[in-house]
């Protein structure tokens, strides 16, 4: 079976759609680090008891590497209105994250510092509790520490044979 195939197939499951967010560590101690934001869809409930979550992220990604040293990290359930924030975050070559922010709506969760996009379905904010190497990826399995669900009406945005849709 070729990647192709592979990736043929898989793409017939339809996936929510997320932004994975995480604040890099200041690089003094009077400053802020720089916001970092991924979209991702291969992101799932693991756990009730305790609460769980994880995301797969590309070995050596930016996501990956700074997920690798900041355990704190948090995730907003796109809408389908947030079409764009998904895809400004899923480029490949993209300009620098600080750019990507610029004009969402963000608030700061309490817990972990990172952005979390206003009007997301839902907000969660996570402690990384482990971390699984599976091929040219790293699943990273996280506590959650909290949920929020904002006022928001939407509908989910999701992925579905390589394009983002919208349910209905």
């Amino acid at each position: 079976m070729s990647n192709d195939e592979f990736r043929a197939a898989l793409s017939r499951l339809a996936a929510g759609v997320v932004l994975i967010t995480a604040q890099e560590p200041p690089l003094d101690e009077h400053g802020r680090g720089e916001d970092v934001g991924m979209t991702a869809t291969a992101f799932m409930s693991v756990s009730l008891d305790p609460p769980l979550v994880m995301v797969s992220l590309r070995n050596d990604s930016r996501m990956d590497d700074l997920l690798a040293e900041q355990p704190l990290w948090a995730v907003s359930v796109l809408t389908q209105d947030q079409r764009q924030i998904a895809g400004r975050f899923a480029m490949k070559g993209r300009i620098s994250d600080r750019l990507l922010f610029a004009d969402i709506p963000l608030i700061r969760g309490e817990v972990t510092g990172a952005p979390l996009v206003g009007g997301a379905l839902a907000t969660l904010e996570c402690r990384t509790e482990q971390r699984v190497q599976a091929g040219d990826h790293t699943l990273v399995i996280g506590r959650v520490l909290t949920a929020s669900l904002p006022d928001t009406d939407g509908e989910p945005l999701t992925y579905f044979k390589g394009r983002y849709r919208h349910l209905g």
